[in-house]
């Protein structure tokens, strides 16, 4: 079997590191990107192995990287764009500075990176692109409704990405982890709003005690779904939506129902805006 390229952001920690760890282990080529790729714990002398420094928030980075990568391995086979943060406040609490900030890295992040590689995917005619999204990405939550909208965001460019690609042979796939031991609770990976309003302050103190008693103890297995995304990467009818783990598929599969009954519910005073 030909080794595989894979380019991946966010490789520091978490899935990223994961993932980067099961390419390696079966035999694949890795691009391991970090804001300091000092920070990846990879072996630095693996000569399957190129670390680099990238900020996705920097479209002359990720034009760098994907030139260097280019030049070590002569070829992009996979794409992981898994670099992203999550900003949590309810919305009148979260600075705009805070929202741009959240949409730089989570929607312009992942843009500038893509924009970057599928050069090199089109000249090959073929490539898989992994999207990280959420279910944040699949029902809006509260205390947490710019991070839903850069997920949602991804969400939305992906699908019509994958449409515009088919003809070249380059498939994406929009991965949806629900909860997953990660330090994605962490300060270092998530934000919380610097303001703080009377009214949503009860809710508020909730939802991080939530947070706080889940962190490290969630369901999700980082490796498993490293695993899962490498079988995904060889399958010929890999989805356009991976739902990774039990609460993702059981979210995904309530909010299909909720939309199937809602616009049956309404069907009749839909259509009845028609042209008469």
């Amino acid at each position: 079997m030909i080794s595989k390229v894979w380019f991946i952001t966010g490789s520091s920690r978490g899935i990223g590191l994961e993932i980067a760890k099961a390419a390696l282990t079966a035999g694949d080529r890795v691009v391991a990107t970090a804001r300091d790729r000092s920070s990846i714990p990879l072996p630095s002398d693996d000569r399957q192995l190129l670390m680099l420094d990238l900020d996705v928030t920097s479209p002359g980075q990720a034009e760098t990287a994907a030139q260097a990568a280019v030049e070590r391995f002569g070829q992009v086979d996979v794409l992981v764009n898994n670099a992203g943060y999550g900003q949590l406040g309810t919305f009148e609490e979260v600075a705009v500075e805070e929202i741009e900030a959240q949409f730089s890295t989570n929607v312009f992040g992942l843009f500038n990176v893509t924009r970057a590689l599928l050069p090199v995917m089109r000249k090959q005619r073929r490539g898989r692109i992994f999207n990280l999204s959420s279910t944040a990405g699949i029902a809006g939550s509260p205390g947490a409704s710019i991070y839903c909208a850069s997920k949602f965001a991804v969400e939305g460019f992906s699908e019509a990405l994958a449409a515009e690609l088919e003809e070249f042979g380059i498939d994406v796939t929009i991965v949806e982890p629900g909860p997953f031991r990660t330090n994605f609770l962490d300060d270092r990976s998530v934000r919380h709003a610097a303001a703080s309003i009377a009214d949503y302050a009860q809710a508020s103190a909730r939802r991080k005690a939530a947070y706080d008693a889940r962190n490290h103890s969630q369901g999700g297995d980082p490796a498993n779904l490293a695993s899962a995304l490498l079988s995904l990467a060889s399958s010929g009818d890999a989805p356009l939506r991976f739902a990774a783990g039990s609460p993702a598929v059981e979210l995904v599969l309530k909010k299909a129902e909720g939309l199937l009954t809602e616009v049956t519910r309404f069907r009749e005073l839909s259509v009845s805006t028609d042209w008469q």
